[in-house]
């Protein structure tokens, strides 16, 4: 058991805190603790009835247990973790700012589009900023097709088509990674460009650890040297 807290602790705290937050709500939708009808996104409910804490359930859950709960998990986690240990190593602050902009995104395309839960559209946001941020890795899906990272989010929408499901909801999660990646890595190089996201001092209070207090030995593993590397599912 401390072998699995001490795991579980060394997990980055945005990505503990996310990925424990949407395992509590299936299982808590999987004991019949709470409904998903208490859970979905219902912008009546939430601006008129004053519901809030749907602007945060609906992004906590993938459904009960089951295939499409497990493979989203997996990338949520995954692709979460990565970016969190890597391109936001020492910035937890602004990976806390990357959450509430996409949240505050899809929250706004949710009003004009009959979406119920935004879990899916926010893990494809994730994969798609981390790929955009590794150009170069080579990815393996299902050992059918072998590409550039890039073109990971676009095989996701590819493969969600084929099994049948709304593939706005990946297009959404595309959109939001793109903005955010737009605002965050070309804007602010651009000629006259400036950093249009800006994190707040509150944030960096509560997730930035002050200078010296780092682990100087710590060293995350390299995105393709990860256990289990490109071969399963990506």
């Amino acid at each position: 058991m401390n072998n699995i807290l001490q795991e579980y602790l060394q997990i980055p705290v945005i990505t503990r805190g996310y990925t424990t937050a949407c395992l509590l709500t299936t299982l808590a939708v999987q004991l019949d603790i709470v409904s998903p009808f208490q859970l979905y996104f219902h912008p009546t409910l939430i601006f008129k009835n004053l519901q809030l804490w749907r602007l945060i359930t609906n992004f906590c859950f993938f459904g009960t247990f089951g295939f499409n709960f497990f493979f989203n998990m997996v990338f949520n986690y995954r692709y979460c973790r990565m970016l969190e240990e890597n391109s936001f190593r020492g910035r937890t602050s602004d990976f806390a700012l990357m959450f509430i902009f996409g949240g505050c995104f899809m929250t706004l395309a949710g009003l004009f589009v009959n979406m119920v839960f935004l879990s899916q559209a926010f893990t494809i946001m994730i994969v798609y900023v981390w790929s955009r941020r590794n150009p170069f890795i080579r990815m393996n899906f299902f050992g059918l097709l072998t590409f550039q990272a890039p073109y990971l989010p676009w095989v996701l929408m590819a493969f969600s088509f084929l099994l049948g499901n709304v593939i706005i909801v990946d297009a959404m999660g595309i959109a939001a990674g793109h903005v955010y990646y737009f605002l965050e890595d070309v804007f602010p190089r651009q000629r006259n460009g400036f950093r249009v996201l800006r994190t707040p001092q509150f944030l960096k209070t509560l997730f930035d650890a002050p200078p010296g207090q780092q682990d100087p030995n710590y060293q995350p593993l390299p995105e393709e040297e990860r256990p289990g590397g490109f071969n399963w599912g990506l």
